[in-house]
């Protein structure tokens, strides 16, 4: 009901040819071990990974326009071929058909991170560490939460540049560029700070500060400085091993 009055309009248009400026590209690693997880579920989100990334790659987000990801891919059905992937609930793993999908809008963040593209909905899972590092290429703590059709990520374009997402899959990896209709002025940095697990009275703590800075392409020069998340996550796995400061 909120989305009748919503004050920006949604973007629709999409468009095969890609815009000539790369401002940023990512992949992620599809199949990756989780813990005790069932590798089943890493194939099956293999497949549905394979089903949604069409539904937003080529998507433009002309000046004014909100990105939605739900109204994109719509909802995730054995109908429509998808799979019992894994999901994380309050804190725990479960399965779901068409689960997967968050590693998805980890990707959209990502790479919306490295624009001024205003984010206006985002949610996360930034009380718990669920599984140890393998192979991070991201920050710990900029990962995202969906949940169709209420828990969605959400940005808008308030540039004068239109933006376009592409999205797709193949054997290995997930993968996604972000371009624009014109070279940036600008450009982004992410990275972390004081990083330490701490041991406390009731379990072990990841900690870590996530900035992002703000390049002037044409002289070098850092001009801007923001706290996109300050991580304090009970870390969930077997903490044996890990260096920690006790508090």
């Amino acid at each position: 009901m909120s989305d009748l009055f919503h004050p920006s309009p949604f973007c629709t248009v999409k468009q095969e040819e890609k815009l000539p400026a790369l401002i940023c590209c990512h992949k992620s690693l599809i199949r990756r071990t989780l813990g005790e997880v069932d590798p089943r579920l890493q194939e099956n989100k293999a497949v549905n990974l394979g089903i949604a990334a069409p539904k937003v790659s080529g998507i433009l987000i002309r000046p004014g326009e909100c990105f939605s990801f739900w109204r994109l891919v719509g909802s995730c059905t054995v109908k429509k071929g998808y799979l019992e992937g894994l999901t994380i609930n309050r804190g725990k793993t479960g399965t779901d058909i068409g689960g997967g999908m968050c590693q998805f809008t980890n990707l959209i963040h990502w790479l919306v991170l490295h624009t001024p593209l205003r984010i206006t909905e985002h949610h996360h899972h930034d009380s718990i560490d669920l599984f140890p590092d393998f192979g991070r290429q991201v920050p710990f703590g900029v990962g995202t939460s969906v949940f169709y059709n209420y828990l969605d990520y959400r940005f808008v374009n308030m540039t004068s540049r239109t933006y376009q997402l592409i999205t797709y899959t193949d054997d290995t990896y997930l993968c996604g560029e972000m371009r624009a209709d014109r070279p940036p002025d600008k450009k982004y940095h992410i990275k972390t700070e004081g990083e330490f697990f701490s041991r406390e009275p009731d379990g072990v703590y990841r900690n870590g500060r996530v900035l992002r800075e703000c390049v002037d392409i044409k002289t070098g020069m850092v001009i801007g400085k923001e706290l996109i998340k300050e991580n304090h996550a009970k870390v969930l796995y077997d903490t044996e091993g890990l260096e920690t400061v006790r508090i």
